[in-house]
């Protein structure tokens, strides 16, 4: 399977939860200077850059086990353009990060958010 598929349908799972968790999205797949963000977004008064890890059931590795400290640095500096080109939304930075496992036939068998995994 290819993974862009994959990718897109965990974006699609990822938004719909945050938003029942109040997030506000704000922008999705934002390509940028060093790459991609997968999910911008209001939690409250916090802008929030998302980053989403999507495995399948039968995958040695977990979605968490791709949070790297370059990785993390990336949306550091994604965030900050972000909101330089964006100065009216809110001050207060996170990076969060959800991790989802679908199981064979595509449907969820876990999502985890992990908020403020860097800053």
């Amino acid at each position: 399977m290819n993974n862009l598929p994959l990718g897109r349908l965990g974006e699609e799972i990822a938004t719909k939860f945050l938003q029942k968790q109040g997030y506000k999205i704000l922008d999705r797949n934002y390509h940028q200077r060093w790459g991609e963000v997968d999910i911008f977004a209001l939690d409250k008064d916090v802008l929030v850059a998302v980053e989403v890890k999507t495995r399948m059931i039968n995958d040695p590795f977990t979605p968490e086990a791709s949070i790297t400290s370059k990785k993390k640095r990336l949306l550091q500096k994604e965030i900050l353009l972000y909101k330089s080109k964006n100065p009216s939304l809110p001050s207060l930075l996170r990076i969060d990060f959800v991790g989802i496992v679908l199981k064979e036939d595509l449907t969820l068998e876990r999502i985890n958010l992990i908020k403020n995994i860097s800053f």
